[in-house]
């Protein structure tokens, strides 16, 4: 299927209205957008041109259209399952965004649907298109820090002031590394494969008003003589990353989703030494 092709429709216009806008860059059309804010979809259809006929506050009517060809799906996770498998049962392609579910019961649920269905469902595990963890992955994958035998990534993340008890991300079953650790998660399992071994820890100190922890660290144990750690923190008082660094037998890689550029450090073949600066790549 081409890009113009894709007739799409968007459930959940939060996140979702970035997908939108995505897609609308391009060049997929758009068959409908849904959302329980009518006076936010509204202005979202005015400012895109989307005609009033094509805005649904239900989502099973946009999953009607039989010209929608794809749906992305961008409310709270509570919600993901009876959407992903209404969608992909209405016979639509499905991105969905992070975390897939909030447990293995449902996240069985659709990957089992999605398996026995002829369409494609993917979800929202945005870090391996990020340029700057691409860049990394061929730097890697050439060999040029040698074999890797650390790693370690972050999800670094102050919900303070988007977050209040009756807020979604604060309900029971949701917590800080299923919403965003698992970003980093995922990222160690691109650079390494599935760990082995894993014991994590957690404490609750910043987010009062949610009733998990607020902060974790889990240590991981992969094949190959490779150990990872993964720090995720919902409250802690800093600016957005997700840092990685990459050590490897011969140089280090560090990098994160933010910048325009990352270092690597290499050993000189001769000297066996690394320089005390590092090479500063684009990654674009």
């Amino acid at each position: 299927m081409e890009i113009k092709d894709i007739v799409v429709g968007v459930i959940g216009l939060g996140m979702g209205k970035a997908h939108l806008d995505a897609a609308i860059s391009l060049g997929a059309q758009v068959g409908g957008i849904c959302d329980i804010d009518t006076e936010k979809m509204y202005k979202i259809a005015e400012e895109r041109s989307i005609d009033k006929s094509r805005t649904f506050t239900d989502y099973k009517d946009l999953l009607a259209l039989s010209e929608i060809n794809t749906v992305i799906i961008a409310t709270p996770d509570s919600l993901h399952r009876d959407m992903v498998l209404d969608a992909l049962a209405a016979g639509k392609h499905v991105m969905c965004e992070k975390p897939l579910a909030l447990n293995r019961e449902e996240l069985c649920d659709i990957i089992n649907a999605g398996k026995k269905s002829d369409k494609k469902l993917m979800v929202g595990q945005i870090c391996r298109f990020t340029p700057g963890f691409i860049k990394a992955k061929e730097i890697v994958s050439a060999g040029e820090i040698g074999e890797l035998f650390f790693v370690e990534s972050e999800y670094a993340h102050d919900y303070e002031h988007i977050i209040s008890a009756d807020n979604w991300r604060a309900a029971p079953g949701r917590n800080g590394v299923v919403g965003g650790g698992c970003h980093a998660v995922d990222l160690l399992r691109w650079f390494v494969g599935d760990p082995i071994e894993v014991f994590a820890y957690g404490v609750h100190k910043m987010l009062p008003c949610v009733p998990y922890d607020d902060t974790n660290i889990a240590v991981m144990k992969f094949n190959n003589d490779v150990i990872g750690k993964v720090f995720v923190s919902t409250g802690c008082k800093r600016n957005y990353t997700m840092r990685t660094v990459l050590y490897g037998t011969k140089g280090t890689i560090i990098c994160d989703n933010t910048s325009p550029e990352i270092q690597l450090f290499k050993m000189d073949p001769e000297t066996k030494k690394v320089s005390s600066k590092p090479e500063m790549i684009p990654v674009n």
